[in-house]
């Protein structure tokens, strides 16, 4: 599973991780921001491993837990929470309220209202509608080891956190939820209200 078949520049960004698959990154993502953030030029502030490129605009009562790196022209709105290791890339938005925990989100991608996108890698140009989400943990069963649906077949991703790899251009229509392991292709449309379960679709389809 290539990311860069999912997000075009992701190789240009993270090319020491072109060769992980998706979960491996973002259970690893504290340490690969750390090295990126040690590595980043004097346009960006940095402070305690919060790196903020001084063209960005975070609004008041914004919480930032290290690392976190917020790109070139990103916005950020009013009470949002980003923890556990965050990247936004370029032109990037997280709106009022929103939750991202230990995601990758790539350039000009939109998160818009009350949105929670956990253990994710968010392509470039993509919209999440108001209270869309990214579920991240099997809490409804014992097993927690995220299953994934990977070219016809399961893959069991050997971790417990793992939420979508959402490619470039797709819409994420407000209140659906994508399920644990979650893949979609670029230019995805999810519906409004929509629940995408492609674990549960695909034994169901067998």
């Amino acid at each position: 599973m290539r990311i860069d078949h999912y997000i075009e520049h992701f190789s240009e960004c993270f090319e020491r991780q072109i060769n992980l698959l998706p979960w491996e990154i973002t259970a690893d993502i504290r340490a690969i921001l750390e090295d990126i953030i040690l590595q980043l030029d004097d346009n960006y502030v940095i402070n305690d491993f919060i790196a903020i490129h001084k063209s960005a605009v975070v609004e008041n009562a914004v919480v930032l837990k290290a690392p976190v790196i917020v790109g070139q022209g990103c916005f950020i709105g009013a009470n949002a929470y980003l923890r556990g290791g965050v990247y936004l890339g370029k032109g990037s938005k997280i709106g009022t309220g929103c939750e991202v925990k230990s995601s990758l989100i790539f350039d000009s991608t939109n998160v818009a209202h009350f949105n929670f996108i956990g253990d994710s890698i968010i392509g470039c140009n993509v919209n999440f509608e108001a209270g869309s989400i990214t579920a991240n943990h099997y809490n409804e069963r014992s097993d927690k080891n995220i299953l994934v649906v990977y070219q016809s077949e399961i893959i069991e991703s050997g971790v417990g956190k793992f939420g979508a790899l959402v490619g470039d251009h797709s819409k994420i229509g407000a209140n659906a939820v994508l399920s644990p392991g979650t893949i979609l292709d670029k230019y995805s449309v999810v519906k409004r209200l929509e629940l995408i379960d492609q674990v549960d679709k695909f034994l169901t389809d067998k």
